[in-house]
């Protein structure tokens, strides 16, 4: 079974109508995809109330991939929020008991940053990780290419197994150590994850510009590139029983069209775009007659 969404609602312009409201979009994303990432967690751990309310505003059959807290990964700059870790912990964990408790918590991802490489420590922390989120399923995706490197890549696939981690499969460019290959394993029976990042080589690193995020996943896919990954699905697909992809190259709004494209590939029928449908009916209204 394969699902296909977004990183974040709020940004997709091209899926709502003109003057569709904020607190609106949720669910009317819902009607267009199955699942969605929810990136706000990763800037700050959310109150419980609020993951309720995003439960209760989409179809039972809707499912939520929440990205864990900074603080958690090691992205985290400046003063931290929390006093200790066990407390961050703690506090992120009771905000996902919302969505677990009416089964819309498909997995927490934890994305580490391209510093974060395959040493002895980092192992480590990994195991550490895994035993604070008490059993929640969790997802891991790397940025250095040390995890994925020479006989390491099978090292590494055959720790994230016996660990319980899922595997987030990366399609993004190859910019050297901060970026990993495609890896079609997968380490979960259950789920694998992709992630859709673009394929912009020339602005993966520039996290120092003032513009990075707008330039990072600024990628619209191709219609060779998804039908290649149509064939590599299939590989994916008998390895794991279930897969989330998620499009994560918005700098530019290219996400959803290129995720209804990817749908249509695969055979589905997704709903049109807000955008496509204004756009058909501009183009259906009758010509005014020029009376002077």
């Amino acid at each position: 079974m394969i699902h296909i969404g977004l990183t974040g609602w709020g940004d997709h312009d091209d899926l709502y109508l003109p003057g569709t409201k904020s607190k609106d979009k949720l669910a009317e994303y819902s009607a267009h995809f199955p699942i969605v990432e929810v990136d706000s967690s990763f800037y700050a751990v959310q109150p419980a109330d609020r993951m309720a309310k995003w439960a209760e505003d989409t179809p039972e059959h809707f499912s939520f991939i929440v990205k864990a807290y900074q603080g958690m990964t090691g992205h985290l700059r400046g003063k931290p929020y929390f006093t200790d870790t066990e407390s961050m912990y703690t506090a992120f964990n009771e905000s996902l008991k919302p969505m677990i408790e009416c089964g819309k918590l498909k997995a927490v991802l934890f994305q580490f940053p391209p510093w974060f490489d395959c040493t002895r420590d980092n192992v480590n922390t990994l195991r550490e990780i895994k035993e604070r989120m008490q059993g929640i399923p969790c997802a891991l995706e790397f940025r250095h290419q040390s995890w994925f490197e020479g006989d390491m890549q099978a090292k590494t696939l055959a720790f994230m197994r016996r660990e319980g981690w899922i595997h987030s499969i990366c399609d993004e460019p190859d910019a050297g150590r901060g970026s990993v290959p495609t890896i079609l394993s997968a380490t979960d029976d259950d789920l694998s994850i992709i992630r859709f990042h673009g394929r912009n080589a020339a602005g993966w690193h520039q996290s120092g510009a003032p513009n990075w995020r707008e330039v990072r996943y600024l990628y619209r896919y191709n219609e060779e590139e998804l039908a290649d990954w149509k064939l590599k699905l299939d590989k994916l697909a008998r390895q794991s029983k279930e897969i989330c992809i998620v499009f994560n190259n918005n700098s530019g709004g290219d996400a959803a069209a290129n995720a209804k494209q990817l749908m249509i590939l695969l055979g589905m029928s997704p709903q049109p775009l807000a955008s496509d449908i204004v756009k058909q009916r501009q183009e259906e209204e009758p010509e005014q007659l020029e009376l002077f």
